[in-house]
């Protein structure tokens, strides 16, 4: 990669770092002009159409505008309509390759970056894609009519300038070497897009216009609230780009939603679509069977990939006073056998989630290195001492053999003198604090399908004196008690990260707790923690990132502010037979609903 020193300052053309990709750490793969990336078939024949179900619990939609709070969008929407300034791969974790901007400039200070937009760029209705439709969409996303997470997540971006009608500028509060790959992953959509007789709608009014972005497709047939197909627009700007070259070659993706995963599964054998992947190892086992299966026509596979390990647990409210304190939280988490969870229900397919970044580097281990103490030391005034005197706290195990370790009545027996020290003691037949409040918990889900984990799980809790109700209501509901942060506790997925950066913002940061529909649900608010995401946000290396993960990791253990569930190594998928072609290479890092609509291709167009 040819690299060019210059600076950057006001309008003066001074010095920058440019190039045709950026990487947080340095490590770029593929050269300038490189062909295409290597887990791609540019052979691959382009037609046929591919029908799939979302991996959400989506149950209808209701709008065209991802970008909102209110309201749920339709699955593939953001990743097939709208582009954004760069773009990673399947390979990179921390990398990104010009899409929109065909050159990225940063500044040596590390405090601005500049996009060259490709002048073939063109959004759906023909217009050219220009500087003001970037800082338009900036604007929009950061201003209080888009959902609160794009504030959080382009928070430390100061400004957003036009420079020229294809440069434009981003200013950064401070130097970090995430920010020019956050920068790069600004969704662009055109100005014109919820104008009316020549006048702009409000962002947050923008419902039902129909999308105009610059991506691979566009929306086709739609069953609004039902079904949704996208379209592949024959006239794609970005067709033989080599950061697009072998993918997209669908020329039609329909996403079909059903209501529950019975009749989704049972959808799925009658041919009703063609691809879906299964998310409940009983399922797996049990459901994905039969003739269709046996005889070949649909086939089930156990794909291996080398992503970290998903995080998932039963997450509390700390907004509710009764999960105030970290013992109780402990407490609750000891009642949770999931040892025969895995053997009973399971059927021994899944490992425990131990942290927050399992199956990763970032996972915290033992007592911590000398690496973590250097960021905790100056914290220790908020931490718990046993952050730095004991191991990092572990899942409980629930032996049968008392002679191999703790069972679940020694859990239940040290869970109760959890309570006990929390003010809670089994009174008039049940967990009373000193108010005579009886403890109840509340378990919301969307599908029902929680419920076998969750009455296992509610027996051991009666049995600390703990009246358990699960409740099933649809998802769109379900979504907006979250928004508003009304419930007590909900299961809670987040995909595993190679690079986990300035998301945690939302996820973990005191500022996201106050605000609605942000993704801090659990609304916590730990300086400590905030300290830790501030060196997280801010590492210059992979091993100062390193650290900081660990170190947060470690801290947010010892808080209990979830009870961990369990994670799969391998991605589960089945898809009809004769339909479908792959390429030779598998990626290292990748989902399997973007890496097939990505680069599989149609059997019958050979």
């Amino acid at each position: 990669m040819r690299i060019v020193l210059l600076w950057l300052s006001g309008c003066l053309c001074l010095p920058v770092w440019a190039a045709h990709a950026y990487a947080q750490f340095g490590d770029i793969k593929y050269p300038a002009g490189f062909p295409h990336f290597d887990y791609v078939n540019v052979n691959a024949p382009r037609g046929g159409e591919i029908r799939l179900v979302p991996p959400t619990r989506l149950s209808n939609f209701d709008k065209y505008n991802p970008f909102t709070l209110k309201g749920s969008a339709p699955p593939g929407l953001g990743a097939l309509v709208f582009e954004t300034l760069l773009t990673g791969n399947f390979e990179e974790p921390t990398t990104a390759y010009g899409l929109l901007a065909e050159d990225v400039a940063v500044a040596a200070d590390q405090l601005s970056v500049v996009f060259r937009l490709n002048p073939l760029a063109r959004f759906h209705n023909g217009d050219p894609v220009l500087a003001a439709d970037v800082k338009h969409s900036f604007d929009r996303l950061t201003s209080k009519e888009a959902a609160p997470q794009y504030r959080t997540y382009f928070g430390d971006v100061r400004a957003v300038t036009v420079l020229g009608e294809r440069s434009v500028r981003f200013d950064f509060v401070r130097a970090n070497a995430e920010l020019p790959l956050i920068a790069g992953s600004l969704p662009v959509f055109s100005r014109q897009w919820g104008r009316v007789d020549g006048r702009a709608k409000p962002f947050d009014q923008i419902v039902t216009d129909m999308p105009i972005g610059s991506g691979p497709y566009r929306i086709g047939k739609v069953n609004f609230g039902r079904d949704i197909s996208y379209e592949r627009d024959p006239s794609y700007w970005g067709r033989e780009l080599n950061v697009r070259r072998g993918q997209f070659n669908f020329d039609r993706v329909t996403y079909k939603i059903y209501k529950d995963n019975t009749a989704q599964l049972e959808a799925f054998k009658a041919g009703e679509f063609d691809y879906i992947q299964a998310f409940i190892a009983r399922e797996w086992a049990r459901a994905y069977t039969g003739k269709a299966f046996d005889s070949g026509r649909l086939i089930k596979k156990e794909l291996a990939h080398g992503n970290a390990g998903d995080f998932q647990g039963f997450q509390f409210n700390l907004r509710r006073p009764k999960f105030a304190d970290p013992r109780v939280r402990e407490a609750i988490g000891l009642a949770m056998d999931y040892e025969w969870m895995n053997r009973q229900l399971f059927y021994g397919a899944y490992a425990r989630v131990r942290g927050y970044f399992v199956g990763s580097d970032f996972e915290a281990k033992g007592l911590p290195g000398p690496d973590e103490l250097l960021l905790l030391e100056p914290l220790r005034a908020k931490l718990p001492p046993a952050v730095f005197t004991d191991p990092v706290p572990m899942p409980p195990v629930s032996h049968l053999d008392p002679s191999q370790g703790p069972t679940l009545r020694d859990n239940l027996r040290r869970a109760r003198d959890l309570l006990q020290q929390a003010g809670w003691t089994y009174r008039n037949g049940a967990l009373r604090n000193a108010a005579g409040d009886a403890f109840t918990i509340e378990f919301l889900d969307n599908s029902g399908s929680m419920g076998r984990v969750v009455t296992p799980f509610a027996r051991n809790l009666e049995k600390l004196g703990i009246t358990v109700q699960t409740k099933v209501i649809d998802f769109a509901i379900l979504q907006k008690r979250l928004d508003v942060f009304d419930f007590e506790v909900i299961s809670s997925r987040s995909v595993g990260s190679e690079a986990p950066g300035v998301e945690l913002l939302d996820r973990f940061g005191s500022k996201a707790a106050e605000i609605e529909g942000s993704g801090n649900v659990t609304g916590l608010k730990d300086p400590a923690v905030d300290a830790l995401l501030q060196r997280v946000v801010s590492a210059r290396s992979r091993p100062e990132l390193v650290s900081a993960l660990r170190a947060l990791d470690r801290v947010l253990r010892f808080g209990h502010y979830v009870v961990p569930h369990w994670y799969s190594s391998v991605h589960r998928v089945a898809w009809r037979a004769g339909l479908f072609e792959r390429p030779t290479v598998t990626p290292r890092f990748y989902q399997p609903e973007a890496w097939i609509i990505a680069t599989w291709w149609s059997a019958s167009r050979r």
